[in-house]
């Protein structure tokens, strides 16, 4: 009764669009959820509603996301309102791929396809590395090997070489070592539906050949979908497989946010479904994140999806700034954020956009500098961090005798493993098979010895802790002696121990969590890690810590922050230089994405000098698309004074060559080695060309801020003391500062 309460309650917080979306009772239905407009709450909401009022059991709905977050946050809630609910009864909720793991490992016969419940799940990279041993161990004629990922991929291939073989002889081996990439858990998981589907007649006439996984799944009443604009072929041919006709399905979604077409996914997504399924269309217009501004200036990139509705009161006007270059700007935003945390503002409440993953950089090393914690969003894997990427060959293998290749990756890793050459790995991970026995000759040394005995170790680890229900992080370091394989002596030997005790003892913890020896739980571990990459590790970006956030455009989605601050606005890096219309369209919905993360301000920045080969000087066309009353009255004094940019530069860098000649000149004796008088009058030397202008006790007046007087000035910044708003420090460039008499 309380948990029926509690929804209750839930859907009275909801407005008409929502609610309608909940109460909505059609066997298809697609939301088209503006930004912002709540469709993670209306999902969830829409799930208790199933289930408390409509008496839909959770093991009947099958709830798909794209992202491990959004995921566990739809579980999370679940637990929170019936803390009894159980990892079985929400066997459907989860990532695409997470599901399909499940479906194939406790649901469907994956038999039939010549594989074992304890396959592993292995990356496109990893797939990879296995071709080019088959190349080499076939000694295979392929032509243009840098494309082999790509080649692989495609049905048909125009060139005369043995591709066709490899693609073969790449299928069998992935079998033979019992391993699927990602779009085979797909394509397996609907092969092994839909051959379901064919005996489910006779299943019906004979119950003994239907068991009660596989009741479950025929089960399946609900097929709900998040963010399903994202959802590529291979996708919605699983849903189309899932789904029966007494099934429904529920998808939400923003046409607007479709910024993956580099990996399937299309703008024309929603028209498709609603076209095949007969669906009901229904909106969220109200975004409840963003300023009025902010979704002012949004609406002028909007391409589709109807009008999008504030439900905000009016915010500050955005803010354009002109930078020189990256550096400039590096310099400008580290101060900017250092006054926005000092009035109260945390960190975590700021981010920092920008296209390519290489502009961070500079950023980086600037708040390095300052003193700004910061956290960098990168789109890793565990692949990306070495001694992880070898700990986990060296696990895969010795869950998994089978995974041949990682076997030999493992040995023949020169940083961590044995230093083999590939052949001589091959060679002895295929003794190791064969004999499951260790055949290693007498080395030379004591340390080649215990090092040496990693073989052993890995392929006795599965008889060793075969019935063993825990270990520890501590046990797992001793057995693989990885003291011997992580030199203490090496500069990362802290980092490294670190990052491999931290994944051991989450390992560890898991294993416990599920219940499953150690075998099957550091299995089953093992996938996630190939399925979240490093967010098995530790939370993603939108983690709590009070950092600065800086990500890219693209990883900037689904998040939000009080302050965004979109960089490097620029023709050639925002947008991008496109080869089709297609691809320009998507350019600008990715520009809509990043505008719609602010809730409070936002703040677009373009360079003079990008010094970015890709981009060219001055502001993209995006941001003549804003309207001028949308922007704050200042950019007209910003532009002015960037006009004179080159002169300014100029100044500052003869500035500096007089003051470093001047300190040559004293240390030789030339000139007094006397202060200038100046400084303690309150007076100042400044530079005007070929001329020295002293000033005192300057009185200046800003746009903003009024008038005040000049604190102390650098280079490039200028502390003012206004008489109204106390101490402000600014750029000069950028100051807008009115020099008074």
């Amino acid at each position: 009764m309380e948990f029926k309460e509690n929804c209750t309650q839930q859907l009275q917080r909801l407005n008409e669009y929502q609610k309608a979306a909940v109460f909505d009772e059609s066997s298809a239905c697609l939301v088209n959820a503006n930004v912002g407009s709540g469709k993670t709450t209306v999902l969830i909401t829409k799930v208790m509603y199933l289930h408390y009022e409509k008496q839909i059991p959770y093991e009947q709905m099958v709830v798909l996301t794209f992202t491990n977050k959004a995921a566990d946050e739809i579980k999370e809630r679940l637990h929170a309102l019936e803390p009894e609910i159980t990892e079985e009864q929400l066997w459907g909720f989860g990532t695409f791929h997470s599901v399909c793991l499940t479906m194939l490992k406790k649901m469907l016969p994956v038999e039939n396809l010549g594989y074992t419940k304890e396959f592993m799940v292995m990356d496109p990279d990893e797939e990879l590395e296995m071709a080019e041993q088959l190349i080499l161990t076939y000694q295979l004629k392929i032509k243009y090997k840098n494309r082999l990922k790509k080649r692989l991929e495609q049905k048909n291939s125009k060139y005369q070489d043995d591709i066709d073989k490899l693609k073969v002889l790449l299928k069998e081996e992935k079998r033979h070592q019992d391993k699927m990439t990602f779009d085979e858990l797909l394509e397996n998981t609907c092969k092994l539906v839909k051959m379901s589907a064919e005996i489910e007649e006779v299943s019906k006439k004979n119950a003994n050949l239907q068991d009660n996984e596989n009741t479950r799944m025929q089960d399946i009443s609900w097929i709900i979908v998040d963010e399903v604009q994202d959802s590529d072929e291979k996708q919605l041919e699983l849903i189309d497989c899932l789904k029966k006709p007494q099934t429904c399905f529920f998808a939400v979604g923003d046409p607007n946010q479709v910024i993956y077409s580099w990996r399937g996914s299309a703008f024309h997504i929603f028209y498709q479904l609603k076209t095949k399924y007969q669906a009901t269309e229904l909106t969220l217009p109200v975004n409840y994140r963003s300023s009025s501004e902010i979704l002012a200036v949004a609406r002028c990139f909007m391409q589709q999806g109807g009008t999008l509705q504030g439900g905000r009161e009016s915010g500050d006007k955005i803010q354009i700034r002109n930078m020189y270059d990256p550096f400039q700007e590096a310099d400008y935003l580290a101060g900017r954020i250092r006054d926005l945390h000092a009035s109260g503002l945390p960190y975590r409440e700021m981010a920092i956009f920008y296209r390519l993953q290489n502009q961070s950089e500079i950023f980086e090393h600037v708040f390095e500098k300052e003193g700004i914690p910061f956290e960098v969003s990168l789109k890793k894997t565990v692949k990306d961090i070495p001694v992880l990427d070898w700990l986990i060959r060296v696990l895969r293998f010795s869950v998994n005798p089978k995974d041949k290749n990682s076997g030999i990756v493992a040995l023949a890793d020169k940083r961590y493993g044995l230093g083999m050459s590939v052949k001589e790995a091959e060679k002895a991970i295929d003794s190791l098979c064969e004999t499951r026995k260790m055949q290693i000759e007498t080395p030379q040394s004591e340390k080649q010895k215990i090092k040496s005995d990693i073989r052993k170790q890995m392929l006795g680890f599965s008889q060793a802790y075969f019935n063993a229900q825990s270990t520890t992080a501590e046990d797992l370091w001793n057995y693989f002696s990885l003291e011997n394989h992580l030199h203490p002596t090496t500069a990362s030997y802290v980092e490294d121990r670190t990052c491999v005790m931290d994944f051991l003892e989450r390992m560890t913890i898991y294993q416990k969590e599920q219940q499953k020896n150690v075998v099957e739980g550091f299995s089953e571990f093992l996938n996630m890690a190939s399925l979240y990459g490093t967010n098995i590790l530790k939370k993603e970006i939108h983690n709590e810590n009070d950092t600065v956030k800086l990500m890219t455009l693209h990883a900037s989605k689904g998040l939000e922050f009080s302050h965004v601050f979109i960089t490097g606005v620029n023709y050639g890096l925002i947008p991008l230089q496109t080869k089709s219309f297609e691809e320009e369209e998507e350019e600008q919905r990715l520009f809509f994405v990043g505008i719609t993360r602010a809730k409070e301000h936002l703040e677009l920045s373009y360079y003079t000098s990008p010094g970015q080969y890709r981009a060219a000087p001055g502001p993209s066309r995006y941001l003549r698309m804003i309207p001028g009353n949308l922007i704050e009255g200042q950019e007209k004094e910003r532009e002015s004074s960037a006009t004179h940019l080159q002169d300014l530069k100029r100044q500052i860098l003869a500035e500096r060559a007089n003051q470093s000649e001047h300190i040559e000149l004293q240390e030789a004796g030339k000139i007094s080695g006397e202060k200038n008088p100046s400084a303690n009058t309150g007076t100042k030397n400044i530079s005007v060309g070929n001329e020295a202008v002293t000033t005192q006790k300057r009185r200046v007046r800003h746009p903003k801020y009024g008038t005040g007087s000049v604190v102390r000035e650098d280079d490039m910044m200028i502390t003012v003391d206004f008489d109204d708003y106390g101490e402000k420090e600014l750029m000069k460039m950028f100051g807008g500062l009115e020099e008074l008499p």
